[in-house]
Parts: structure tokens; C-alpha cells; sequence
């Protein structure tokens, strides 16, 4: 909620600024802000991956006024991971790399909103156990799946705009413990993100 109520105030007091620079073929913009990763609920019969929240950097590339495509990057991101009715039992980090091909419906508008959909790859590591499975060994497997986003680039003025973005991605992953398959986790999150760029 806090999140949310932070993007339509920026967004608000954004209304009131000057307008855009015009956006064509070969312009590059940057953003680095922060996103909060959803998993849905009940993502596996045993355990539940929950939300964590990390910084995020992302570049899109204009191969022409309305089209971009855009690299997803992020420090990594931190879940705990609990048992259905139970408490934690561990936890696990990962990196969600994504490339996205974007359409830009308003290129030269001060409000800029686009859809993008295309592949994430995440990648899981750093596995720990504690609580009732302390001492065991999780494992999960990395996960390729779909991505789609929509979001808005708000000028400030000059190359300077602020971001909101919503994301969901599929994301699936086989674990272990132990070395034994206990299933996969359909973790599937949403996730919503706020970020300051430029263009170049």
C-alpha cells in the first residue's frame, strides 16, 4: 500500500510539468528503482515461497518511436519460505533476468504508457534451511518462462522521468531436499515497481 500511494503521488505531482522531449529510433532509456516480487498463494502443496523486494536496473532500446526492447536486471532478490500452516523453514535468493519487447502508445506525450511481453529466466541459489527442515538440503531448479509488464514513463523535465511498472512472470521451479523431488513450486509472481531514468 505504502508503495502504491508513493507511485500516485509522484505520478500526481508529475501532471503539472513540462512536456516531453521527443522519443525516436535509437534512443536509450535507463531506470534504476525498486520492485516488490508477489508469489502467489498456495504455490505448492507443501511449502509457500513469500514476497521479497530488491533494487532493479533495466535499459530499453528504441528500434523505432513506438518500439523498445528492454533488458531487466536486478541485485538479488531474498524469499522466505515457509511450510502451508507453519512457519519458516527457509530461505533462498534469486535473479530474475528479462528481455521484454515493448510497444510505446504515446512516444512524444509527457505521459508515456507501453505493454511489453517476453522471456524471464530466473535463477535461484543460496539455499538455507532452518526451522523443522534445519539441517536438510533445498534445492530449486532455474525456471525460463513468459513475461508481460505494463507500465508508464512520467517526464520531469529535460531526459529526466519517473516509472511505475506492474510485471507478472511464469515462474516454475522443481525442488528437492535432499536430493528427493517434492514437486514443483508454481511461484507466478506479480510484481510492482517504482523507478526514476533518463534518456539518452
Amino acid at each position: 500500500m505504502k508503495l502504491a500511494a508513493a507511485i500516485l503521488a509522484v505520478l500526481g505531482s508529475a501532471s503539472v510539468l513540462p512536456a516531453a522531449q521527443a522519443q525516436d529510433a535509437g534512443d536509450w532509456l535507463w531506470r534504476v528503482g525498486i520492485h516488490n516480487v508477489r508469489p502467489k498463494s498456495d504455490n505448492h502443496g507443501i511449502v509457500n515461497v513469500r514476497t521479497g523486494s530488491s533494487l532493479t536496473f533495466n535499459g530499453t532500446y528504441f528500434v523505432a518511436p513506438n518500439w523498445g526492447v528492454e533488458l531487466l536486471a536486478a541485485l538479488p532478490f531474498e524469499h522466505d519460505v515457509k511450510l502451508n500452516g507453519g512457519g519458516k523453514v527457509a530461505k533462498t535468493k534469486h535473479l530474475p533476468p528479462t528481455l521484454s519487447l515493448q510497444y510505446h502508445f504515446n512516444p512524444n506525450g509527457a505521459w508515456r504508457p507501453y505493454a511489453g511481453l517476453g522471456l524471464n529466466y530466473t535463477l535461484f541459489f543460496d539455499e538455507k534451511t532452518r526451522g523443522v527442515l534445519a539441517g536438510s538440503k533445498l534445492e530449486l531448479d532455474p525456471s525460463w518462462g513468459l513475461a508481460a509488464q505494463l507500465g508508464v514513463d512520467v517526464q520531469l523535465g529535460g531526459n529526466w522521468f519517473v516509472n511505475a511498472d506492474a510485471r507478472w512472470m511464469d515462474i516454475d521451479t522443481d525442488a528437492k531436499l535432499d536430493g528427493a523431488n517434492i514437486g514443483t513450486i508454481e511461484i507466478d509472481p506479480y510484481a510492482f515497481g517504482l523507478s526514476v531514468g533518463r534518456r539518452f
